[in-house]
């Protein structure tokens, strides 16, 4: 008689078999339909995710249902390391993102960010010109600061102080707008002209053009407000970690029980 766990490690494994077709197939998707490098930025790791998910939920549904004890073991094993892996992410994501937050402007509806305020591992992932350059490449064809122009109605320049009452996104406060600190005048929520008395130390006011192109996308400013945004996701990401780690973990002590029940039903057809 087929046992209970072997059972249910066999339905799970069918379940995430399913899953991961389309997990393949938009992957294989992303690498035909994208357009530019941004689009096709996560066509590989989707395809080796399915791939992936494939290879284990077929070993696990294949050794529980048909007793195939090695191909068990190696599902096993693969769990054990997903597990132990998954663990140490989540520490790590709670560690790095411990440190920095948006600055709380005066008379201001949006905050600014400072990219010293983050933590040194994440300071060091936009410090690269050539991953920065890669990374402004998909925040321009985004088109997160059109947005703000968009916003205004009848096509009219948007009030100086409807925009200052605005809650921008980090990415929009840190790109699309010089920093407060610069004095700048306010013509529209993407265009602003340096002022006379102008004497800011803060490089971000050198680095400002009102070019749609180029706005405050080398701002240090910008590079925050990624971060900040990078932050506020791997947050979410590591507290869903904890509620699938226990998953796993679950899955993990009926698949152990499953591979007992192979080894006994083996032990008892040898010794009859």
């Amino acid at each position: 008689m087929v046992r209970f766990s072997n059972n249910l490690v066999g339905i799970l494994n069918f379940i995430t078999f399913l899953l991961s077709i389309p997990i393949l197939i938009g992957g294989v998707w992303l690498s035909r339909q994208g357009t530019s490098e941004c689009e096709r930025f996560l066509d590989k790791p989707v395809i080796a995710l399915g791939v992936f998910l494939m290879i284990v939920s077929l070993a696990g549904l294949i050794g529980a249902c048909c007793r195939v004890t090695w191909l068990l073991w190696f599902y096993l094993l693969v769990m054990f390391l997903l597990i132990v892996l998954l663990f140490c992410f989540t520490i790590f994501a709670f560690v790095v993102t411990n440190k920095g937050a948006g600055e709380v402007v005066s008379g201001r509806g949006y905050k600014e960010y400072r990219l010293g305020d983050y933590s040194g591992w994440l300071q060091n992932r936009v410090s690269s010109e050539k991953n920065w350059n890669k990374i402004k490449s998909c925040l321009q064809d985004s088109k997160v600061c059109k947005s703000l122009i968009d916003d205004g109605s009848s096509g009219a320049p948007v009030p100086v102080n409807e925009f200052y009452n605005r809650h921008l996104s980090a990415i929009q406060s840190g790109c699309c707008k010089p920093s407060d600190s610069c004095g700048f005048n306010y013509v529209s929520p993407t265009n602003w002209t340096k002022s006379n008395t102008t004497t800011a130390t803060n490089p971000d006011c050198n680095a400002w053009n009102n070019d749609q192109n180029i706005l405050c996308y080398n701002c240090q400013s910008c590079k925050a407000g990624l971060l900040d945004n990078i932050k506020s996701d791997w947050k979410k990401v590591a507290v869903l970690n904890v509620v699938f780690l226990v998953f796993l973990i679950i899955v993990y002590s009926i698949g152990c029980c499953a591979f007992r029940n192979n080894r006994e039903d083996n032990s008892w057809k040898r010794y009859p």
